[in-house]
This record gives structure tokens, C-alpha cells and sequence, in this order.
């Protein structure tokens, strides 16, 4: 065997060893096929695969989707402002274990290993977000862990920092996320919020006295008409 096949093999034999299952291999595969590497936003220096008016899966109908809900294929603007601050404000994270809650593309996660994070846990329930997850990392030669189950409520105690980007899309979610991002405040978590100014961005009086903006960001042109007209996105923390 010639050295290029053997390279071949084992990137093959790589790929593989990566997924656990050959669902999570062909969603790496769909992934692959229907999105593009995107760096048009306000993280350039992080890749990912993304879905925009590049890709031919952004002009069919919603029926011919291979995916249910590809949400983890759009950079959210909340998701970009705290990218953006941790990688420009590396001391909220440096050295310290990093959980990105609804994780969705990870890169919030990248950011945080990028930035010097000891160890860095993206966290989504969705079995195509988590292979996302696997890919974008791979594609920035970052190593970060992924984690699928539901850790709404739990008591973090592996970590210290938590990022919250973009949950905060309707009343039910956001009444539970602000119970229990209060319950970890309490615990002495670092806690990151990222929202471009949704209505259900509302905590009650209590903790409305405790969140503290730290940044806000312009959108790029792109990601405003993405995100029906929101201009800008800013980062909060839980104190």
C-alpha cells in the first residue's frame, strides 16, 4: 500500500472512531453536504458550518429539510456576543471548566478552549447538534466534550463557568432557565448570558438587580437579516 492510500485509510479509520453510531455518521455526512464554512461574523477566527443563502438547502422548502430542526446550522446572535467577549475577555474562563448549555453549533465551547479553558463541555439534547458540535471542533483543531443529556436543574458541580447563549426564545424556557441560573448564582457559578434583546428576556425584579451587562455588539449585515432585524446582541452576567 502506497503512502497516500494509507493516509487515506486513516483518515477514514479517524472519521469513524469519532461517532459512536452510524446515524452520527451520516449526520456528519448530511452536515457536510448541506451546509458550508462560514467565518462571515464576529468571530472570523472561529469556522464552522453553517447554513446561509450559499448553500442550496437555504432555497428548498422546508419538506425537502433532511433535518428536523437545523438550528445548530445558524450562528444565533447571542452566541456570537459571548464568543466574541470570552475570546477578547479570555479571564472569564481561562483555567477554569466551561459548560455551554444548548450548545447548538459550539461555538461558544470553541471560543472558551480557545481562550484557555482547562476543560469545556458543549451540552445540547439534539443528536444533530452534538455531531455539529464533533465537526466544528475538528475543524478548528479544538478539543472540547460533548454532552447530550438534559442538564437543566443539575447542580453543575463539575463546572465553573456556564454559558447560556440564545435560550431565552419563549416564556416556558425562559421561567425554568432563570430558576435555575439562580440556584447556580447562589452556588457561586460564573454565569454568561447571550440575547440580542428577545421578550422573553425578562427576569423578575429580584434578578434584574443582579444581571450586569458586561458588552454589546453591533451585527454583522448578515446575521441582522437572519435574526428578523435585531442590530445588535450583548452579554450579561449573573451576579
Amino acid at each position: 500500500m502506497n503512502l497516500r492510500c494509507q493516509k487515506i485509510k486513516n483518515y477514514a479509520k479517524t472519521v469513524f472512531n469519532s461517532y459512536c453510531s452510524s446515524n452520527e455518521l451520516l449526520y456528519a455526512t448530511q452536515i457536510k453536504n448541506t451546509t458550508t464554512v462560514c467565518t462571515n461574523h464576529l468571530t472570523p477566527e472561529i469556522k464552522l458550518y453553517l447554513i446561509n443563502d450559499q448553500c442550496k438547502l437555504w432555497h428548498l422548502p422546508v419538506d425537502q429539510c433532511p433535518f428536523n430542526d437545523p438550528f445548530w446550522a445558524f450562528y444565533w446572535p447571542g452566541g456570537q456576543a459571548i464568543s466574541r467577549f470570552i475570546l477578547d475577555n479570555y479571564q472569564y474562563v481561562k483555567n477554569k471548566t466551561v459548560l455551554d448549555v444548548g450548545s447548538g453549533s459550539a461555538a461558544c465551547s470553541l471560543a472558551s478552549a480557545m481562550a484557555g479553558a482547562n476543560e469545556v463541555t458543549a451540552n445540547d439534547i439534539d443528536p444533530v447538534a452534538c455531531v455539529a458540535a464533533k465537526l466544528n471542533a475538528q475543524l478548528n483543531g479544538v478539543k472540547i466534550n460533548i454532552l447530550s443529556k438534559n442538564i437543566l436543574f443539575d447542580d453543575c458541580s463539575n463546572w465553573d463557568v456556564i454559558i447560556v447563549g440564545d435560550m431565552f426564545y419563549s416564556n416556558d424556557i425562559a421561567d425554568v432557565l432563570w430558576k435555575w441560573l439562580d440556584s447556580l448564582r447562589v452556588c457561586g457559578k460564573t454565569i454568561l448570558i447571550g440575547d440580542p434583546g428577545r421578550h422573553c428576556f425578562k427576569p423578575n425584579h429580584h434578578l434584574q438587580e443582579r444581571l450586569k451587562k458586561l458588552e454589546e455588539y453591533k451585527l454583522t449585515e448578515n446575521c441582522c437579516l437572519e435574526n428578523r432585524g435585531f442590530a445588535t446582541a450583548s452579554v450579561w452576567m449573573l451576579d
